[in-house]
């Protein structure tokens, strides 16, 4: 089947969930997209998200390291430091999705937002460059007060940037496919994830490397180049990709309905369903059932994303706890070989998932369909939970084992960036269980958690729901950051999270972390099976090649005149006009 013969419909659509072509009054039309625009569209979305996710490992991937041995903080300054740059780039994504869809539209948004994301990403390597070492003039450099106020500045910067372009790339690349139907949507969104580990790979191989080994300047010059590089990809499709007309404030709307629905249903004598029907012109509120409807979704999908903030607890950890164990355990094979990167064990974390991908997309799920076995995107975030939980019991014992060696045997020392550390002689490798969990659970929880945004967002909705799901990682890390300071001081005589973690019981809070989910996972169980999905995806061209099972050179033009008749019924029963959300 030719994908030039596949269809597309004017203006910029939400797929899986409805259309707003209905806010310029025209109906949904039939018309055939060329195959080579589609195939560049795509190509350079999913370029540009790696450059720009080389771009964020390559900063992240030994951040705690640079703000430990270059910037002089204590260990768990730099943690916290670690933790709120992550978060703040997840949360961002709320005001870039109402950005997007209110103002801007995406385009513009991810465009934008990589320019600022370019300024932050050049004072790094600005700041992490030997001014001194590179003259002769002692007065050239900056003091360390100013490394680390210009330091946070770009980092500051760089959480702006890269949340701006998160609530909208995703969406945006998956629009360009709707109308091939859910499969194609949900493919996309398999590759989209895959390249974003192929990015995350090279930063935590070659970059990781440099960094550790040779000089942060250069760590921090080649993510700059590449997400400038990022920019460049974007902009050649600009007059290929799908158009968006931001409109009406949808974040306002949201909440001017809830208020009316609230202040209704104090003033009326009438008991209805929800206090959000209240808000129904049927009922004499000011607006349409489709606009109270989605906001009513957007009511039941904030507890599926609340449960999952500590997933992304646990899964921070791999920039933190993790890679702080990392240090204290040998990098080397024997004493002269050369040592890898502390930040290199997360590639075992990439590799399961580059490897699992594709199994899952074009092997296991095919296979359980063919025996008519779906699982739903909840059952996959719910198995991604369990081996999120495995990750971290085994990261205990890890770290048992590797303190019980130094405590006996006396370790070793390594010098790391120029900086000694006191360290089992435990290999790192010890580490790959816990890493290829968390992988393997990225694949079912984190995938599966953008399809199920993507899939349950009514049309006007899209943008700021895929946010609020951004939104969970970055209270994750918040959470993260507040758990290790609940930690501390509930700990001071016998701490588990001190400066030197050989003196502490690291263990005992990756256990505390497991315990904390296993509770987690159990409400979103309950959460999971309460849940009732959307029922608002639209017929798409693609939907019906596939139930007629049409080939190139076959007679189009009864199945197009069906799928007409149906989307333009589907059309007027569901879409939202944006003048009304």
């Amino acid at each position: 089947m030719s994908s030039s013969n596949l269809t597309d419909h004017p203006g910029e659509t939400t797929p899986l969930t409805g259309s707003n072509a209905a806010s310029s009054g025209s109906s949904y039309k039939v018309h055939v997209k060329p195959e080579s625009s589609r195939r560049l569209v795509t190509v350079c979305i999913l370029m540009t998200e790696l450059c720009e996710r080389l771009t964020y490992y390559s900063i992240n991937a030994n951040l705690l390291i640079f703000l430990k041995n270059q910037l002089k903080y204590d260990n768990v300054t730099a943690t916290v430091i670690t933790y709120l740059f992550t978060g703040t780039c997840y949360l961002v994504p709320v005001i870039g999705g109402w950005v997007a869809d209110s103002l801007s539209g995406r385009f513009n948004a991810i465009f934008g937002s990589g320019l600022i994301y370019t300024v932050g990403s050049i004072i790094l390597p600005a700041v992490a460059f030997d001014y001194q070492g590179a003259s002769s003039n002692s007065q050239l450099g900056l003091s360390l007060g100013e490394m680390q106020g210009f330091f946070l500045t770009g980092l500051f910067l760089v959480a702006i940037g890269t949340g701006g372009i998160k609530a909208n790339v995703g969406p945006f690349g998956a629009q360009q496919l709707e109308d091939l139907g859910s499969d194609a949507v949900q493919s996309f969104f398999n590759w989209f994830y895959w390249f974003i580990n192929l990015g995350s790979a090279v930063s935590f191989s070659i970059v990781a490397y440099i960094q550790q080994e040779i000089s942060f300047f250069w760590g921090y010059l080649i993510p700059a180049v590449s997400l400038i590089l990022a920019n460049v990809i974007f902009f050649v499709a600009k007059n290929k990709y799908k158009a968006h007309d931001p409109g009406e404030s949808v974040l306002a709307t949201t909440v001017s309905i809830i208020k009316e629905g609230v202040q209704k249903k104090r003033h009326s004598p009438e008991v209805l369903d929800s206090y959000l029907d209240y808000a129904k012109y049927s009922n004499g509120g000011s607006y349409t059932t489709e606009a109270v409807e989605g906001v009513k979704m957007l009511g039941r999908v904030i507890p599926i994303f609340i449960a999952m903030i500590m997933y992304w607890t646990i899964y921070s950890q791999m920039q933190s706890t993790y890679l702080l164990q990392g240090t204290h355990m040998k990098l080397g094979f024997s004493d002269d070989d050369f040592k890898i990167p502390a930040a290199s064990l997360n590639l075992f974390n990439v590799a399961i998932i580059l490897i699992l991908v594709p199994i899952m997309d074009r092997i296991v799920y095919p296979l359980l369909a063919r025996v008519k076995i779906y699982p739903s995107q909840l059952v996959r975030i719910g198995i991604g939970m369990v081996l999120a939980t495995l990750s971290v019991v085994v990261a205990g014992f890890v770290e048992v084992a590797r303190r019980d060696e130094l405590q006996v045997y006396g370790g070793i020392v390594q010098t790391i960036s120029n900086v000694q550390y006191n360290a089992s002689s435990i290999s790192i490798f010890w580490q790959v269980p816990q890493f290829t969990l968390i992988g393997a659970s990225e694949v079912f929880a984190s995938i599966s958690g953008l399809e199920f945004a993507y899939s349950q967002a009514p049309a006007v909705l899209q943008g700021l729901i895929m946010g609020m799901f951004l939104l969970t990682n970055g209270l994750g890390n918040y959470l993260g950051s507040a758990l290790i300071a609940i930690v501390n001081a509930a700990t001071v005589d016998d701490p588990w999270y001190p400066n030197d973690i050989n003196q502490g019981h690291l263990e005992y809070f990756f256990w505390l972390l497991a315990g904390l989910m296993v509770l987690n996972t159990l409400v979103f169980v309950v959460l999971a099976w309460r849940y009732k999905p959307a029922d608002t995806e639209m017929p798409t061209f693609g939907d019906y090649q596939k139930k007629y099972d049409l080939l190139p050179g076959d007679d189009y033009e009864p199945v197009k005149h069906n799928f007409q008749e149906e989307a333009d019924l589907h059309h007027s029963k569901h879409a939202t006009h944006s003048t009304d959300v």
